[in-house]
């Protein structure tokens, strides 16, 4: 009797610290994913793609054919990150704003990606009076919008506030990526040089 106490007891204990482990996880690849979406609608570049050209019926059926699972299936489940929250859909609107408003001054090389995920001003030599105020509140505000999208992505999915470092590092990532050959970037050394 006391032997079947024990087994019992250890069972509970097993079963007890498998339910009490806890897996702390951060959705890098979902927060990617969300990261170049966003850059995409605030940059418009998701305007500017090509639709993509339906492959013809002969195609359609190889690939159904060359896709049938045979046997068991894994089965992953993927993180969902929320960023269509009201708060995230008002700052990417005004993203998209200052951003457009910006732009002129990305071709021209006065304002660059750095690799913290924010816009810096780099030189305003070229730039008049009215100009530099214009890049230095636009600027200003964009990062502003950005650094309260990183932290409401924080907030909106329940990651942990030290996430946040990470999340603007993907963010760096993505706005750098995205940007349009020959705009100015900052690469993870520090140095700006012109995006190829």
């Amino acid at each position: 009797m006391l032997k079947r106490f024990r087994n019992l007891s250890f069972i509970a204990f097993i079963f007890v610290a498998a339910c009490v482990t806890v897996n702390v996880y951060f959705p890098a690849a979902a927060i990617q994913k969300a990261a170049d979406q966003i850059v995409d609608d605030v940059t418009g570049a998701k305007d500017q793609q090509k639709p993509e050209k339906k492959p013809d019926v002969k195609s359609q059926i190889f690939d159904k054919l060359l896709n049938i699972n045979i046997g068991p299936k894994e089965v992953y489940a993927q993180a969902d990150i929320n960023v269509s929250t009201p708060a995230i859909r008002n700052i990417r609107q005004s993203m998209r704003e200052s951003f457009h408003q910006l732009k002129h001054f990305y071709v021209r090389g006065n304002v660059g990606e750095n690799n913290n995920g924010f816009a810096e001003i780099r030189n305003t030599a070229d730039l008049n009076l009215k100009e530099k105020a214009d890049v230095t509140r636009l600027t200003d505000q964009l990062n502003k919008n950005r650094t309260e999208l990183y932290a409401e992505i924080v907030k909106a999915n329940k990651l942990d506030a030290n996430s946040l470092p990470q999340v603007r590092k993907i963010f760096a990532n993505s706005w750098r990526n995205k940007m349009p050959a020959n705009w100015w970037i900052q690469n993870d050394s520090g140095e700006w040089e012109k995006k190829q």
